[in-house]
């Protein structure tokens, strides 16, 4: 590791396991002070944030459901109110309620669009006060937001869809800032979603590598974006899928 984010503060939802965790251990690797939000899985979440001390850094661990919009701006606060800062914000977190439109509930559609998209909206809404020129948003956004390719995911792909749009408009909003914002778009990978050797070897099909990914795979192009060599990229959507959208 290069320390390329030495003295910088980072809060990431949905940081406690898969992606997430990934995403906050390579954050903290590179020398970055971590702040994290976990929904349900509070015994990770603090054993993680006790790993990451356990090497020298600095964690926090912050129960909060991005699906409601206080809990997301509590945690802003809290994470600058614990370290004195903020320079970079991963919005992460994000759930998967899978069905066909023939009797898709409202109530689940609704409960998509607070998590995987309301979210990171109202997240970066909190955030920028504390940001100043330098400042790193990166949401974790998913291929499918360009291909689908599985019935039942209609609803998942829009949201997907939806907030690599807003990444879009919201660099304009930003850019005066100094703030570059952009979304990275997973390609199938070992996380829970992706549960079942039957599911896995069907994935790996569809792959120009031939294997699912990495969590640390995809923690890594975070850790690019959130690092001073990515400030002229922002309003974009990169994709790292081992050749999936090929």
């Amino acid at each position: 590791m290069n320390n390329t984010l030495t003295d910088k503060v980072a809060l990431i939802t949905g940081g406690s396991r898969g992606i997430g965790a990934a995403i906050v251990r390579r954050l903290a690797a590179e020398g970055a002070k971590v702040a994290f939000t976990y929904a349900a899985s509070a015994g990770k979440a603090h054993e993680l944030a006790a790993e990451i001390e356990s090497q020298g850094g600095a964690a926090l661990a912050i129960a909060a459901d991005s699906g409601e919009v206080r809990a997301v701006q509590d945690a802003v606060t809290l994470a600058v109110a614990h370290f004195g800062r903020l320079d970079i914000l991963v919005n992460n977190a994000g759930i998967m309620i899978q069905g066909a439109v023939d009797d898709y509930a409202i109530s689940d559609f609704n409960r998509m669009l607070d998590v995987n998209v309301r979210a990171t909206f109202v997240a970066v809404q909190a955030a920028i006060p504390h940001m100043g020129p330098g400042g790193r948003i990166i949401t974790t956004g998913s291929v499918t937001a360009e291909r689908t390719a599985f019935p039942g995911s209609s609803v998942y792909s829009m949201t997907k869809g939806a907030i690599a749009a807003l990444t879009r408009g919201l660099a304009w909003d930003l850019g005066k800032k100094g703030i570059t914002i952009n979304v990275i778009q997973p390609g199938p990978t070992e996380t829970d979603m992706n549960q079942g050797e039957d599911i896995r070897a069907r994935l790996r099909t569809m792959m120009a590598l031939g294997r699912i990914g990495k969590d640390a795979e995809i923690a890594s192009l975070v850790a690019y974006l959130a690092s001073p060599e990515a400030a002229f990229i922002t309003g974009s959507a990169l994709t790292v899928d081992g050749g999936y959208l090929a």
